[in-house]
């Protein structure tokens, strides 16, 4: 078989093996990429190019490489949907940059981020006035998520209407797949008791709720596991 053909041959194997192992990994990997999973894809990348143009590489050898090096982030991510712990470990947490309309340096530090590097990331999103933004996180994907204050922020539908504009914080998160986040909770002036209080007026516990959250008013909102299929139960009920 001439070189050229097997050359072909590799490179539309390895194209419909990385387009089958892109399908299997799911849109998660395309859209955020963690910084492991950012140096699996150059690496597999790597290997692919390789594998495609050397002729003299065995070609199962190559394909098992690949495999192993686009399913280990496929495993790392499946614990760390079951665990928030391994999770934290693997992707790291967000950091606070801006809190109250302050900006706390001792944590761009951390991140070693610049002040010119946060004020290029605010023009992005067309905030020239760093006064402008009362809260400001960096995400572990390496994005910076804002929240402008009230009066800075664009016109609701509701405002229209209401005579007095209430000056809403941003939501605080206390639970997270099934998890107390005590940090958290004691920071935002709550206690763990006053959150298990209220998941027992409501009969649920801790590892029923994938998400819970306090709004400015003190009121909490809770996601749990598989409600969804509690409202499809409701359903079929009322329509019997």
């Amino acid at each position: 078989m001439p070189e050229w053909v097997e050359v072909i041959i590799r490179s539309i194997s390895i194209i419909f093996g990385l387009f089958l192992i892109t399908k299997l990994l799911g849109k998660k990997q395309l859209s955020k990429l963690s910084f492991f999973e950012y140096i699996t894809g150059i690496t597999v990348g790597d290997i692919a190019g390789t594998l495609s143009m050397d002729i003299e590489l065995n070609l199962v050898n190559g394909i098992s490489s690949i495999l192993i090096w686009s399913l280990f982030p496929l495993i790392i991510s499946i614990f760390s949907l079951k665990s928030k712990g391994f999770r934290d470990i693997v992707e790291g947490k967000a950091t606070t940059f801006i809190q109250d309309g302050k900006i706390l340096e001792g944590n761009m530090k951390k991140e070693k981020y610049s002040a010119d590097e946060l004020l290029e990331q605010l023009r992005k999103k067309d905030i020239f006035q760093v006064s402008d933004v009362d809260f400001a996180i960096f995400e572990t994907n390496g994005e910076l998520s804002v929240l402008l204050k009230k009066e800075k922020q664009p016109v609701k539908w509701e405002d229209m209407f209401n005579k007095k504009v209430k000056f809403y914080e941003r939501p605080i998160t206390i639970i997270s797949d099934g998890t107390f986040l005590e940090n958290t909770i004691y920071e935002a002036g709550y206690s763990l008791d006053w959150v298990r209080e209220n998941l027992q007026s409501r009969k649920k516990d801790v590892k029923d709720v994938f998400l819970g959250q306090i709004d400015s008013s003190g009121g909490i909102f809770l996601d749990y596991y598989h409600d969804h299929l509690e409202i499809k139960k409701e359903k079929e009920n009322g329509e019997n």
